[in-house]
């Protein structure tokens, strides 16, 4: 019995012992090679809070792209290096985790102010740091899904501070682009023939059509909206768990920040329409979005689109992908963006 209970004590510590090292287990980034590379995962203090960037790119004196992440609160950090080693050759790619996401959330902050207003406040700091940092006047904004909400403000507000503005999963009027979400996921679940879905659908036909509620993403995900060549990165605790960048304290922080922003900002992008609030940019933009896209309606995007006043701007649809076209075709979305902007 003494010694059953001392191996149950041996394994108790051991087991402990894993979770603390798993918790502060070192993170980093893998090398970028190159005479003038850059690979660095780092906090800096923006705006008076620490957020964290990782900074990819095979020469520093490439033209840098600010990227952007979607959610709110999902950052892009644990899983960009292996979707964007091809731009990494003709860019330098700046990926941040936002104000109270990932590792820039921190558990003594308080968020309770927290807005899209700030966190545009935040990019043009930003932006001002990697402009001074890198020596280049102007810096190539992409925002995806969310950020593309976030980023969309920033270039409108200081259309000075970037070369172009890219929207991936644009974020248009939220509630038009909830109604298309709802009639195309209820379209496939007929299709499929699953008349649960159905029923479990039509039972949220006012609220979605009132603003009062959004498309299950469960019911989005299955039909194919989500994401179709790969599988979908966000959320996904394996994968943040086994990424170089992330710990095990930094995927607790994940799921808070997750919680407290999409508590905070969901709500104010339906209150606030983009085209509202944007409704021209002076500088080049490009919407690019997936044919199958089920997260941010290509529809209402292109409704958007074409209200928009711009001297130079371009509607992209890549044809095989849903909402990560810039993951799900890499390939194409490298060549598009060299073909873009590499001059």
């Amino acid at each position: 019995m003494k010694k059953k209970r001392k191996i149950l004590k041996y394994a108790g510590a051991i087991i402990v012992l894993l979770i603390v090292a798993a918790l502060f287990f070192p993170t980093w980034t893998k090398e970028v090679k190159g005479k003038n590379s850059i690979s660095v995962l780092e906090q800096v203090e923006i705006n008076g809070t620490k957020q964290q960037l990782l900074i990819r790119g095979q020469d520093q004196q490439n033209p840098i792209v600010l990227y952007v992440h979607g959610g709110p609160g999902c950052p892009e950090t644990p899983y960009a290096a292996a979707y964007q080693d091809l731009l990494e050759k003709d860019f330098t790619v700046v990926q941040y985790d936002q104000r109270g996401s990932g590792k820039s959330y921190h558990f003594n902050e308080d968020y309770s102010d927290l807005t899209t207003d700030l966190l545009t406040e935040d990019l043009l700091e930003l932006t001002d740091y990697l402009s001074k940092r890198f020596d280049q006047e102007k810096i190539l904004l992409v925002g995806h899904s969310f950020g593309s909400y976030v980023a969309a403000k920033a270039a409108y507000k200081a259309p000075e501070k970037y070369a172009a503005y890219v929207g991936i999963g644009q974020a248009s009027n939220m509630q038009e682009s909830e109604i298309d979400i709802f009639d195309q996921t209820l379209r496939d679940a007929k299709k499929a023939g699953n008349k649960e879905d159905v029923k479990q659908l039509n039972a949220l036909r006012n609220k979605i059509h009132h603003g009062e509620t959004i498309v299950p993403r469960d019911y989005v995900t299955k039909y194919g909206g989500v994401s179709r060549l790969i599988d979908v990165p966000d959320g996904d605790a394996w994968g943040i768990l086994t990424s170089r960048e992330y710990n095990l304290l930094d995927f607790i922080r994940y799921q808070k920040g997750l919680i407290m922003s999409q508590e905070l900002l969901v709500k104010e992008t339906f209150d606030y329409p983009l085209p509202k609030l944007v409704p021209k940019l002076d500088t080049p933009f490009y919407f690019v979005m997936g044919k199958y896209d089920g997260m941010t309606s290509v529809q209402a995007a292109k409704h958007y689109y074409d209200q928009m006043a711009g001297k130079k701007k371009e509607f992209v649809v890549f044809e095989d992908s849903a909402h990560y076209p810039q993951f799900e075709e890499k390939e194409a979305f490298y060549k598009w963006m060299t073909d873009t902007f590499k001059e």
